[in-house]
């Protein structure tokens, strides 16, 4: 059976063509794996699923460990320096070897330098497996990704790292070129026209993906697959989306609590006591898939419908659906402690962000979406837009950054303030102290103070359907995702470097001529909207590190050196429906992750949208990351 997700995806591949590739009978192994392969393989995989395949132990590369000189070790790395180093370390020792044979997979191609050392050292002797696997990014959830780098937005966007972009811009499109491989696509490319680093990083994608194909033949291959595409653009594109106060249950319980790791503590209240209780929210917990991109206002109810219906079910009787009665039921049927702890996790994650949308919350996203709309929740122009925000900046309850928001909503509206005006509402909000993050905002082409160009930005679309009024701001790249499957994305807008453009069910594949390199500004222009319209609104189980992944190698795909290291798949392992693959540079947003289910639904299995970035947002990392714009950060591993 085709694996269904991402998550499903990368799981059977490490299971596949990793641990079974070498399993015996009766014959157990030791799992070896540095930082990055730890955070992919604990993305996706249980203890559990690893000690079914053969594996006795699991260890850190970089850690001191104890020689087991009578079993085989599975090396699964990055390939670089440090990790290649330990690895050949292992078997230095005399009289013995840290283990009796190794099996080494590479997560992506191997540089010659290390390839090298390694065919010079005393490893040779014992390495039974060799093979880059091209799998260097984490799957977040069924539909999203990240490459684990946050640093890249500084690259890409710092003063202070301009000149050091081509080793990231080569490591980015090989994790985004292994994202392809792993599901089997060999999309057209497009980009965002309006910002030059989106064209070399589409052209160095291009050159990866080829490298693979000449490895493996059937990339791409299936009856819809020749729709397939992948669109890269930067987050200059939207910098609305990633400001909002969300109301969706995922993204508004990300922005106002401190969630670490994926994780939600909590208290609950027994008869004579309280205790703290952990909760993972992932992809493992079905009441979260089920409840994660619906209207807060939404969720409590339908939490409390689901506890009735299981209580009826197991003729449990409950007057109220509160933590209280929960833990009254749990002394009476502990045998179902699992599903009730999981109703108990939702129903206080939910009354927690209620709490605070009633705080100041509430009278914030009124403003927000006026400033994001244009108009008000009549559709009445917003005329004097200083007059809603002053009471906001001169409100003393208001955090520092939640001013800065509404600040960076009302220079996006007003394309730009006065000179005069910047430095009065900064005093008026008292944030003297964070107004670098706005005037870094320089570095992204757009200035606090100069009216903004209209230049490429798209026509927004009208959304009928009918909405909450604190919620009416859609995505900019719910346009361009519908437009894409809908073959009605603008090519002046976005460029292809593909040599084949996409087909529709109708059409055999259009050869198509490279954009030359761009000539607009390399600088984004604000996301205005030509018009204001009306809108509509995991971490699994192994617990390992969370430090970003060091830098890999920049050398091309392919290592013909160690044979034939990517085992053949015949097209049919695949999903055949068209993808759309998205990278957005410098961060994606949560409600534009909720906009790839929505789309990926209102296809009926026509299309699956993917959708991912160097690093997953929440308004405080977005301006964390403006924060620190022109400092030097620190350097890759």
């Amino acid at each position: 059976m085709t694996p269904s997700g991402l998550k499903a995806v990368v799981k059977e591949k490490i299971l596949s063509v990793v641990l079974r590739s070498v399993k015996k009978k009766r014959e157990w192994k030791v799992l070896i794996m540095d930082h990055p392969s730890m955070r992919i393989l604990s993305s996706c995989c249980k203890m559990s699923d690893i000690v079914d395949e053969g594996i006795t132990l699991v260890e850190d590369i970089n850690k001191s460990r104890e020689p087991i000189p009578s079993l085989e070790a599975i090396y699964l790395l990055s390939p670089v320096e440090k990790s290649v180093q330990a690895l050949i370390h292992d078997f230095q020792g005399t009289p013995t070897f840290s283990y009796k044979a190794a099996h080494v997979f590479f997560i992506n191609p191997c540089p010659e330098p290390l390839f090298k050392a390694m065919s010079k050292s005393r490893i040779t002797k014992v390495i039974k497996t060799l093979k880059e696997i091209n799998m260097a990014f984490l799957p977040y959830e069924s539909q999203v990704y990240s490459l684990d780098g946050p640093q890249s937005f500084q690259y890409w966007f710092s003063p202070c790292r301009f000149f050091e972009k081509n080793k990231p811009i080569e490591m980015m499109a090989e994790q985004i070129a292994t994202l392809c491989e792993t599901l089997g696509e060999y999309p057209a490319i497009r980009y965002w026209k309006d910002h030059e680093d989106n064209f070399h990083l589409a052209h160095a994608v291009l050159a990866k993906l080829k490298a693979f194909k000449a490895n493996e033949p059937s990339m791409g291959e299936g009856p819809d697959k020749a729709r397939s595409q992948l669109l890269i653009l930067d987050r200059s594109f939207d910098l609305v989306s990633p400001l909002l106060h969300e109301l969706t249950y995922q993204a508004m319980a990300y922005d106002l609590l401190s969630l670490e790791n994926d994780t939600y503590k909590y208290e609950t209240t027994g008869i004579s006591s309280s205790r703290e209780k952990e909760a993972l929210l992932d992809e493992d917990d079905e009441l979260w898939m089920q409840l994660r991109h619906m209207h807060i206002s939404d969720v409590s109810k339908k939490v409390t419908e689901l506890l009735h219906t299981f209580c009826e079910s197991k003729r449990l009787t409950t007057d109220k659906a509160n933590i209280e009665d929960l833990t009254q039921i749990l002394m009476k049927m502990p045998q179902y402690q699992k599903e009730l702890d999981k109703y108990s996790t939702h129903l206080s994650l939910a009354e927690n962000c209620t709490r605070h949308f009633k705080g100041t919350v509430e009278k914030l996203c009124s403003v927000e979406q006026d400033l994001a709309m244009g108009t008000d929740v009549d559709g009445e122009m917003i005329k004097e837009p200083i007059k809603i925000i002053m009471p906001v900046l001169l409100d003393p309850s208001v955090q520092a950054y939640d001013k800065i928001r509404i600040i960076l909503l009302y220079m996006f509206l007003n394309h730009g303030v006065g000179e005069e005006n910047l430095p009065r509402l900064i005093q008026h909000a008292n944030i003297q102290q964070h107004s670098n993050i706005i005037d870094n905002l320089q570095y992204l082409g757009i200035s606090p103070l100069l009216p903004q160009s209209r230049q490429l930005r798209p026509k927004r679309q009208v959304w009928l359907e009918s909405t909450y009024q604190l919620s009416r701001w859609t995505p900019m790249l719910k346009d361009v995702m519908e437009d894409i499957i809908e073959d009605k994305l603008d090519k002046n807008l976005w460029g292809f470097v593909s040599d084949l453009a996409p087909t529709t069910s109708s059409q055999a594949a259009v050869p198509v001529v490279s954009d030359p390199v761009p000539t607009t500004s390399s600088q984004a222009a604000v996301p205005f909207m030509s018009d204001p319209v009306p809108s509509t609104s995991s971490q699994a189980a192994v617990p390992f590190m969370s430090d970003p992944v060091p830098t890999t190698s920049s050398q091309a795909a392919v290592s013909a050196r160690i044979g034939h290291w990517k085992e053949k798949k015949p097209a049919a392992e695949y999903q055949t429906d068209a993808r759309l693959i998205i990278y957005v540079l410098g961060g994606v947003s949560m409600s534009e992750m909720r906009c790839a289910y929505e789309v990926t639904r209102a296809t009926k299995g026509k299309w699956e949208v993917v959708i991912g970035s160097s690093h997953i947002l929440t308004p405080k990392r977005f301006l964390d990351d403006f924060q620190t714009f022109d400092h030097e950060g620190p350097a890759e591993a």
